[in-house]
């Protein structure tokens, strides 16, 4: 093998992980169920905490 072959391998295989891990993050992130949380997260900063 040379040092070309094992970067194009390189290559290619890290854009497929990156890939399939931007797609998992989306689905994670687009998730229906998951739409109540980001809700609450996303006001977070808008409530106030009368603890403080």
């Amino acid at each position: 093998m040379t040092y070309e072959s094992v970067a194009r391998f390189a290559q290619q295989a890290g854009l497929i992980y990156f890939g399939l891990l931007f797609l998992a993050g989306s689905a994670y992130a687009l998730w229906p169920r998951n739409g109540d949380a980001f809700r609450h997260a996303a006001n977070l900063p808008l409530t106030e905490d009368e603890d403080l």
